[in-house]
């Protein structure tokens, strides 16, 4: 078998090779342009394995692996640098080290998403950069309308409010700005309504979406990212887990006997975290339990804590949605259930005898 040790970089990559049957070591580097790369891992006898660390571009790199039928396995980049205690750190060390983690059973191999995946994944994106624009463009819309003794508020989007701010008086310049962002608002905003009618058919078309959406406070948006971006429930062994690997823990630095804890991680996706935000002050207003929890912690931590915390909550009760394949009416009926029988409720506000509980629903 040959292991191989890559780091991969946008224009060429540092190889480490091993042939576990002669012993033979072999370095080299490959640049990234023509055929290079292909006809190199091509002409490789079988069976191979390849490590590479996670990078923003190696999607290519993968996807030929795959292609030509060779393992790869992608590492946490982190945890693979805290494995070299040495300061130097140069591309031949690096692929070095990724060989040696690879041959001891020691390499931090990370999840990847599926093709379809990574697909919608990108449509989310898109259309949240799009949404960021338009915010953008609003504000300086805005700017503009108060200015000059305008004030709307949010009515100032309605087709009265834009008639209107296109009607005021202003300097050559500024009526030149002004007509540029209204045309640029209205093209932005026939776009994000294509892009919503996009999600909405892809999350009507996707069993576990369709779930949580039944939550109330989530829609296609919000169900088809937690859906995408969490992949395989399974993978997470309790709510904890989750909630790191969104971000949402407070940073900590504790030692001695003393506890210090920071603001949030916020170690993982943002967007999940952000879509989770806002649904859930959405939610706050349709449930119950959450309603009261909300206004508990509100009075408790202030209003960005009790923000941060409902937006964990939902994101565990959709999780267990995802996980235990079950709409809203059943995860409160087994909340309800445990309530009364006195045991613990991942994702409900609190028992019936008022103790905290993070223990997922069985």
């Amino acid at each position: 078998m040959r292991i191989i040790g890559c780091d991969l970089h946008a224009g060429q990559q540092t190889v480490a090779m091993l042939d576990t049957t002669t012993g033979e070591l072999v370095n080299m580097t490959l640049l990234h342009e023509g055929n290079n790369v292909r006809e190199f891992y091509s002409t490789l006898p079988g069976p191979v394995r390849v490590g590479i660390e996670a990078t923003g571009s190696m999607q290519w790199f993968v996807n030929l692996m795959e292609e030509l039928g060779i393992e790869c396995l992608v590492g946490h980049p982190a945890e693979v640098r805290a494995a070299e205690p040495r300061k130097q750190k140069h591309d031949r060390r690096d692929a070095d080290l990724i060989l040696k983690l690879l041959a001891e059973n020691r390499f931090p191999a990370i999840w990847l998403p599926s093709k379809e995946l990574q697909d919608l994944r990108s449509l989310l994106r898109h259309r949240h950069q799009w949404v960021r624009m338009r915010t953008r463009i609003q504000n300086a819309l805005q700017a503009i309308a108060l200015a000059n003794g305008l004030r709307r508020g949010p009515s100032l989007w309605s087709q009265t409010g834009q008639h209107t701010i296109a009607s005021l008086p202003l300097a050559p310049h500024t009526a030149y700005r002004r007509s540029e962002l209204q045309a640029v608002y209205a093209k932005f905003e026939g776009e994000i309504e294509k892009l919503n009618q996009r999600v909405e058919e892809q999350a009507c078309g996707r069993a576990g979406a369709r779930l949580l959406m039944t939550h109330p406070g989530v829609g296609p948006i919000t169900a088809l990212a937690t859906e995408v971006f969490l992949g395989d429930p399974a993978r997470f062994a309790d709510s904890k887990a989750l909630a790191s690997y969104v971000g949402m823990i407070p940073r900590e630095y504790s030692s001695g006997g003393r506890q210090r804890l920071g603001g949030l991680s916020k170690q993982g996706n943002p967007l999940l975290r952000f879509l989770w935000g806002e649904a859930g002050m959405h939610a706050v207003r349709r449930d119950p339990e959450l309603k009261r929890f909300y206004h508990r912690k509100l009075i408790q931590k202030g209003l960005g804590k009790a923000r941060v915390a409902v937006a964990r909550k939902l994101g565990i009760r959709m999780w267990i949605m995802l996980r235990d394949q079950i709409e809203y009416n059943e995860f409160c009926r087994r909340g309800q259930k445990q309530q009364k029988s006195g045991d613990a409720c991942a994702g409900m506000p609190e028992t019936r005898n008022g103790a905290k509980s993070h223990r997922p629903v069985d």
